[in-house]
């Protein structure tokens, strides 16, 4: 059976989720990528939050297997999610069902959802009405801190990244390559 060209799909997509205080939870989800890339799977990943063009999304926009879009208004929130933040989200969250949905795609990212539901851009209903929606052969990869409880009980695989040493907490900003 051909599926997006390939003699191969997935044959049973899970829900993994990568949450915790520890760096490496979107670097997960792109290491993930890049092997279904490999594989000759198709990949969607859709950023909340973000908005910056990261290094790793100018490496990814080179890889024909792989589409990602940001849902950020820019700039951090520190002070509360504005109304631009919502709107981005809601944007977000109306491409990434598409996605999901659509019979394009083998893995569908949400990078940074879990946070986007504790700032309440995103209701843990419609992450868990996305989770209910998956196509049986579509992987759906959720990353952020702060996992809801509900999320993390519908999930198939959750790990947690715990912050056990970083030497951002000794002065050392993000460097270029590596954490950005």
């Amino acid at each position: 059976m051909l599926k997006n060209g390939l003699e191969k799909g997935l044959e049973k997509g899970y829900v993994q989720v990568y949450t915790g205080n520890g760096k490496g939870k979107t670097t997960a989800m792109l290491g993930l990528a890049l092997r279904a890339c490999g594989a000759g799977l198709r990949v969607y990943i859709g950023q909340f939050i973000k908005s910056e063009a990261f290094n790793e999304v100018k490496a990814l926009q080179q890889l024909p297997n792989i589409d990602i879009e940001q849902y950020g208004a820019g700039g951090l929130i520190l002070a509360g999610a504005t109304m631009d933040d919502a709107q981005a989200a809601a944007v977000g969250m109306k491409k990434a069902t598409e996605a999901l949905l659509c019979g394009k795609y083998d893995m569908v990212a949400l990078d940074e959802i879990n946070m986007a539901v504790l700032l309440g851009l995103v209701s843990v209903e419609d992450v868990l009405t996305l989770i209910e929606k998956k196509p049986h052969g579509v992987e759906l990869v959720l990353t952020g801190r702060f996992a809801h409880p509900a999320i993390v009980a519908a999930a198939d695989l959750v790990s947690e990244i715990r912050d056990v040493k970083h030497y951002y907490n000794a002065g050392v900003p993000a460097r270029d390559g590596i954490e950005q």
